[in-house]
């Protein structure tokens, strides 16, 4: 291999021996060599690397990175600035992504059981689906819930329903990501709850709210309260968990929503960066300092089907939050300017046309979120066009991300396409576009006042727009809806959930309200309405009331006195 494009020493006595050799003083290394030793040698120390040969099938040794000495500055090295090559020194020659199986439906008792099913079966992080009435504030016996309840995700009404969603799932071991937004802050008080009950310090619980309201606005539309308070909700939860919860992510800043809405790959980074910038910004002018609450930010993006535009969109979008963070908002600490996001393959691509054709698409969906970086991993299932998944469609789902891990051998080297001129070219081409978005929304006086315009969701409605002429004129192709279509005599058997669990659902609520100290309940609500209308924090009157038993649908109606509803955006 050449001098200026070669992959350093890969074992630890080949570097050993590399350094015998280097008769040089520092001044005298080149940058690759410096990175090597200053900060790739030491990550591996503290880190170890994965029990793996790190060869190919014919037996070569395969380097950690292949670099050129001195890469251009906006490309570097992985685990330094701008980290267009990867957060960390090491990435998955240490540590796999997590592997994060999105599930949940019906009651408690039955997402539990699929928990169960996927931890067994290697999955290594668990990710909540919830009901629409959960997402919206409602209890199951609100007359908004009814013929919804458990039908798109787990029905989760008190802290009785959150101890039976993670039975026999000790906290302290796993990692929980969970997509809830307007109802975030009473879905992690009731997971500090629970985890409270199971003896847990919750400075050591981990995982991950949603906790997005800005791309609710945007794209989906399970938004609660008006923008400021949901704003301040937010800031309250940096603020609590920047101290209590310190291995929490505090939210986790959607573009797949945004995507799945539409966006374009530059749309989508430009988008969900700009509500990054909206949610740094309401933390600093609420009194944190940057470093105090950044450490704890992450991103949730789509892996869409141009594999290397995908990939291209991931490096961007690491390397503009870093520029974002120092340059913007002054971060010092280097755990500020990390991108660090969980990716899930492109639900809107899926087609009801000749399912096991999702199989193809989600594994290259999933390829490339690897080869682009990503931290943790959701591969959808192949029936998700027609219902939620089955056992098998979702076992099947997670057996993808795992023969990707194991025998692709993608995994061996850093940020295996840098420095292919395509790929650095769509970096830049991503980056470029993604900026003028962000530029544009700061004319318009930032992220919320772009939605208030109407401008954000525009944007989105026009790609689709433009995609689906494109598909329907033929000048893309959809294998099955499109073209080479099929007559198809069967359809796959799939998930329905028993209306008669909507009636349990409600029932136990019932019992609960019948059961607990309804004056306690009642003083617990007090108090939250109390610290709503003042300026104290949320977090600590959330979390009480939901150990005074109250319901989540009463919290939020407690918030809804205080705070309003947010009608139907208004456009300008």
């Amino acid at each position: 291999m050449a001098d200026e494009q070669r992959g350093f020493p890969a074992t630890e006595q080949q570097r050993d021996e590399a350094a015998r050799r280097d008769t040089g003083t520092p001044q005298h290394e080149t940058p690759l060599e410096h990175w090597r030793r200053d900060v790739y040698d030491p990550a591996i120390k503290r880190a170890g690397e994965r029990d793996d040969p790190f060869t190919t099938s014919s037996g070569m040794t395969v380097a950690p990175l292949y670099s050129p000495d001195t890469p251009e500055p906006e490309i570097g090295f992985p685990g330094e600035y701008p980290y267009t090559r990867g957060v960390q020194p090491t990435m998955y020659r240490s540590k796999l992504w997590t592997m994060r199986q999105y599930a949940g439906y019906a009651t408690a008792e039955e997402s539990n059981a699929r928990y169960r099913y996927l931890l067994e079966s290697g999955t290594t992080g668990l990710s909540v689906a919830f009901d629409l009435p959960t997402q919206m504030g409602y209890d199951p016996d609100h007359p908004l819930a009814e013929g919804e309840v458990g039908k798109v995700g787990v029905s989760i009404a008190s802290i009785e329903d959150m101890e039976r969603l993670f039975d026999g799932i000790p906290l302290e071991r796993v990692s929980t990501s969970m997509t809830i937004n307007a109802t975030a802050a009473i879905l992690l008080a009731l997971y500090i709850a629970v985890g409270r009950k199971q003896g847990v310090d919750q400075k050591k619980l981990a995982g991950t709210i949603q906790n997005d309201i800005l791309k609710e606005y945007i794209a989906r539309g399970t938004y609660i309260f008006p923008p400021r308070p949901s704003m301040r909700i937010i800031t309250d939860i940096f603020r609590y968990c920047a101290d209590e919860v310190p291995r929490w992510n505090t939210i986790s800043i959607s573009g797949y929503h945004i995507r799945e809405a539409g966006s374009t790959a530059a749309q989508e980074v430009g988008f969900t960066l700009a509500n990054g910038i909206a949610y740094v910004q309401a933390a600093i002018d609420a009194g944190l300092p940057v470093d105090k609450f950044a450490p704890q930010l992450s991103f949730f993006f789509n892996g869409h089907n141009n594999l290397f535009e995908e990939v291209a969109k991931f490096r961007a979008a690491r390397r503009m939050w870093a520029h974002i963070m120092r340059e913007r908002f002054g971060a010092n600490d280097p755990r500020s300017l990390l991108l660090r996001f969980h990716t899930q393959t492109a639900g809107s691509t899926l087609t009801a046309q000749q399912p096991d054709n999702n199989i193809v698409r989600t594994a290259y969906q999933a390829l490339a979120a690897v080869l682009g970086g990503t931290q943790s991993l959701h591969t959808n299932a192949k029936d998700e066009a027609l219902a939620l998944p089955t056992p098998e469609t979702a076992l099947l789902a997670l057996r993808t991300q795992q023969v990707l891990a194991y025998e692709t051998g993608v995994t061996d080297t850093i940020d295996p396409l840098a420095g292919s001129y395509y790929v650095e070219a769509l970096t830049d081409d991503v980056e470029q576009r993604a900026w003028g978005y962000i530029h544009k929304i700061d004319e318009l006086g930032g992220s919320v006042r772009a939605i208030e315009l109407g401008y954000i969701q525009r944007e989105i409605e026009e790609a689709a727009y433009r995609y689906q002429r494109e598909v329907e004129e033929q000048r893309r192709i959809v294998v099955g809806v499109n073209r080479f279509q099929m007559q198809e005599t069967s359809r796959p058997a799939v998930l329905k959930v028993d209306p008669a669990l909507e009636l349990l659902q409600r029932q136990r609520v019932a019992d609960l309200r019948a059961r607990r100290d309804n004056a306690v309940t009642g003083a617990a609500l007090a108090t939250l309405s109390d610290a709503a209308r003042g300026t104290a924090n949320l977090m600590p009157p959330i979390i009480a009331a939901v150990e005074a038993r109250a319901t989540l649908g009463e919290i939020a109606d407690a918030l809804r006195a205080v705070f309003g509803e947010q009608g139907a955006m208004q456009r300008g």
